[in-house]
């Protein structure tokens, strides 16, 4: 066993990390993944239109626009779903 000198008895200084606002941790995220804030306008989007339909009293419009909801939906959890598995795949490397 080699004798090397004792570690140092200070604890090593910790990093200083700068507070994140919420304007700064949304700009960060968007650019991480874009795809998920597009997908929520998309869904906001057609929900709205779907409503306004609704209450035009145009029914088939307002059924087509619900179902297109689902799919905006289903676009964003995927979108939601793909950024975290991009991201834990960037961690391990």
């Amino acid at each position: 066993m080699a004798a090397g000198p004792p570690p140092p008895l200070e604890p090593s200084p910790m990093p200083v990390f700068r507070e994140e606002g919420f304007g700064d941790k949304f700009l960060r995220k968007t650019r991480e993944n874009p795809l998920v804030p597009l997908g929520c306008l998309c869904t906001v989007g057609v929900l709205t239109y779907g409503l306004i339909s609704f209450k035009r009293g145009n029914i088939r419009q307002s059924q087509l626009m619900m179902r297109a909801r689902i799919l905006a939906q289903g676009f964003t959890f995927a979108a939601l779903l793909g950024g975290m598995v991009v991201t834990a795949m960037k961690s391990r490397k």
